[in-house]
């Protein structure tokens, strides 16, 4: 099973029941490690399957997929990505910077897909871009790279804005540290008062909206953190129900 036939649909999972019934068949065993939810990422689940079906690979036919959920609980990864290597599965696809980390740390043999917002190299998962070397490799959006620029479309869409808002996972420091001293330079370019609000939860939803309205923040950056994609919807949800329906997101 060749490593790069999984790059295309590193963004999901597929439930399977056992990974024994797959070894004794002689199937080749795709393990998919991620910070949320089957739920929350049903979206990733989606992608996955077509990317597979692309790849020429037929579930229960000619593979087979377990997956490991963290369930938001990024501290649990560790010890769900030991379990794929227990396991001894083909290949780990990690959908988040912290999955991959995770699984970079577990095994140095079993190939490793990531999918990450940040830049896989100042990261230390991988040596150079065109040469990742090792084991691991992947996709990256970049997305702490833009961060800068998307508080300054911000600026351009609402000039006379004087306060803006971000938000940030703290349980996923590598991605939230480098986007708040990001955002805070191009904030403090720009005179604007720039709020910091955590979530790393659906539960922190509620306050950290409740603070947004309170900072009376023209508008929002939402950080690129995997877990924030998986509330996509519960986030454009909560904008106008929290008395910012004058709010611009980005």
């Amino acid at each position: 099973m060749r490593r790069r036939d999984f790059i295309s649909g590193a963004g999901s999972a597929i439930v399977w029941p056992s990974v024994a019934a797959a070894q004794q068949s002689a199937l080749p065993v795709i393990g998919f490690l991620g910070p949320g939810s089957a739920q929350s990422d049903a979206y990733r689940v989606a992608a996955f399957r077509q990317g597979l079906r692309e790849a020429g690979f037929v579930e229960d036919q000619n593979c087979v997929v377990v997956f490991r959920w963290a369930e938001g609980h990024y501290d649990r990864l560790p010890a769900l990505a030991s379990d794929l290597v227990h396991q001894r599965v083909a290949v780990i696809v990690a959908s988040s910077l912290p999955a991959s980390l995770a699984a970079k740390a577990a095994t140095a043999s079993i190939p490793v897909v990531f999918e990450t917002a940040a830049d896989p190299v100042k990261i230390g998962l991988v040596a150079s871009l065109n040469r990742p070397g090792g084991n691991v490799t992947g996709v990256s959006q970049l997305n702490q790279e833009v961060e800068e620029k998307r508080l300054e479309l911000l600026h351009e869409l609402l000039p006379k804005a004087s306060a803006l808002a971000l938000l940030v996972n703290p349980t996923d420091p590598a991605i939230a540290e480098p986007q708040m001293r990001a955002v805070r330079l191009a904030a403090e370019a720009f005179g604007i008062k720039l709020t910091v609000l955590n979530a790393s939860s659906e539960q922190d939803f509620e306050s950290a909206f409740a603070k947004l309205a309170e900072s009376q923040a023209g508008g929002l950056v939402i950080g690129g953190d995997a877990f924030f994609s998986s509330h996509s919807k519960q986030l454009a949800v909560l904008t106008p129900t929290r008395g910012t329906s004058d709010l611009s997101m980005a």
